[in-house]
């Protein structure tokens, strides 16, 4: 006998109204409150599917999207500095030590920076080019005469 649709969506509102309170931390509920949404318009418009196929098919869901979902975010962890003439230009603001570590300010804040070409000295008030980030500190070259002011 095929599961009554009833029972998948009181599944689907526990697992919703769950993440409405904040107990979802990763997607995973919501996720599976989706897929248990699903699986009760499956239970409604093809009722002879047998409860072991309808428990298989939402398991078969909430794991393929929730790897999917991880997939996707860790692709958005890396994210570039947006490029613009004036947003990749800072300041030094203390000396950069023999490491190639310094702080800048970019963007109106003070910001520790790694100087990707550490055989060239950087003094305070000598503008460098970001290239980048890692984690809370900037990629920064020594800037050239070619860019924009």
């Amino acid at each position: 006998m095929p599961a009554p649709p009833i029972l998948w969506l009181v599944l689907a509102a526990v697992l919703l109204l769950s993440v409405l309170v904040g107990a979802d931390t990763d997607g995973l509920l919501l996720i599976a409150g989706v897929a248990a949404l699903l699986l009760t318009l499956v239970a409604v418009l093809v009722p002879v599917v047998p409860p072991l196929a309808q428990v298989l098919l939402f398991g078969a869901l909430v794991g393929a999207a929730y790897a999917w979902m991880r997939r996707w975010s860790a692709g958005r962890q890396a994210r570039v500095i947006p490029a613009s003439t004036r947003a990749e230009l800072a300041e030094v603001i203390s000396p950069f030590d023999a490491q190639g570590e310094g702080r800048v300010r970019w963007q109106g804040q003070s910001w520790a920076a790694l100087n990707l070409a550490p055989d060239e000295i950087l003094q305070p008030g000598t503008q460098v080019t970001v290239m980048g980030r890692e984690g809370t500190r900037l990629q920064v070259l020594p800037r050239q005469d070619s860019l924009p002011d």
